[in-house]
């Protein structure tokens, strides 16, 4: 792993660890004494805060790089000019254009590329796939997902946040957040085929947007919109998909139930997220090595999500100075 901060603690690196055929051999961090602590406490054999001395460790066979988006298509070159498989943690890249240069290395060389935007893996949404497979809404229509957050400590004290830099996250929370959503809804309802938005800095707490406000539309003619405010007085995450004879909805974050309305029924299910939230993630990856199945989140998928990503930021408000 390259980098190996408070995701890999628990979400993603002891999935990999548990994972049979796989091993967690060696991690990288550019504080030694950080990536030393971590390979101790996860019994991890080799520490560097030399990446390429990781990368080109003859017995290393994948790299899964866990460092801020920033950094992604720096480490993902060294890693593709090595000929070894790569998982990049969402989002794959700050822009679009860096989504592209790193996919294709890794084309060029023929070697996989996952990313980890794990919910196409989780099953509470393998679920709302299989009802929207089934037709049980009938004809969908339409998509829409409110999210809202309020501010936290570290929006309004002097402690870095890559998440509210613009040099990394242009779109702040939007980046890092709204990113797992768009992408699971091009798995649940296909290709989109055009987005736009607007986004705002309206709190003045840091460089990054604030406020987000975005429209799309799949191939199949579903349309969706999108509402992500950071400054909320309260959390929301709630998604609704609306078909013409019913509806489902669920949140991309919490684990609330799944409700399935169709004419005067409705279903409640509740499906809970494994201990290692990456677990089935990397189940995937396994799969997908071993020659089982192709894994939904690959390169150029996560291409796609920063794609719609990008044209949701494109017609960006300036920061209003009040």
């Amino acid at each position: 792993m390259i980098g190996c901060g408070s995701v890999t603690e628990l979400k993603s690196g002891p999935a990999y660890q548990k994972t049979e055929g796989f091993e967690l051999f060696a991690v990288m961090r550019r504080d030694i004494a950080k990536a030393e602590d971590y390979a101790k406490r996860h019994q991890v054999p080799l520490f560097y805060n030399d990446a390429d001395a990781l990368i080109n460790h003859p017995e290393i066979d994948a790299i899964y790089i866990a460092t801020p988006p920033d950094s992604h298509e720096y480490y993902a070159l060294k890693v593709a000019e090595a000929g070894k498989i790569c998982c990049i943690e969402k989002p794959m890249a700050p822009s679009y254009e860096a989504c592209v240069r790193i996919n294709a290395a890794f084309e060029e060389k023929n070697v996989p590329l996952f990313v980890a935007y794990y919910r196409r893996s989780l099953p509470r949404f393998l679920q709302v796939k299989e009802w929207i497979d089934q037709n049980e809404i009938g004809t969908i229509r339409h998509i829409h997902w409110h999210f809202a957050k309020p501010t936290n400590d570290m929006d309004t004290s002097r402690s870095y946040n890559w998440r509210t830099d613009a040099e990394i996250a242009p779109g702040g929370y939007f980046d890092d957040l709204a990113s797992h959503g768009l992408d699971l809804f091009v798995y649940l309802l296909g290709t989109v085929t055009s987005a736009k938005g607007t986004a705002e800095n309206r709190l003045g707490l840091y460089t990054a947007k604030d406020i987000v406000k975005g429209q799309w539309q799949h191939d199949s003619g579903v349309t969706g919109y999108g509402s992500w405010d950071f400054g909320a007085d309260q959390r929301e995450d709630v998604v609704k998909i609306y078909g013409n004879e019913g509806n489902i909805t669920f949140s991309v974050f919490g684990e609330c139930p799944l409700v399935l309305e169709r004419d005067e029924n409705t279903i409640s299910q509740t499906i809970e997220n494994p201990e290692h939230v990456q677990w089935y993630h990397v189940q995937n990856i396994k799969a997908h090595l071993s020659g089982v199945k192709t894994h939904p989140s690959l390169g150029e998928t996560a291409m796609h999500t920063a794609w719609i990503m990008d044209r949701i930021l494109e017609n960006k408000i300036e920061v209003i100075n009040n």
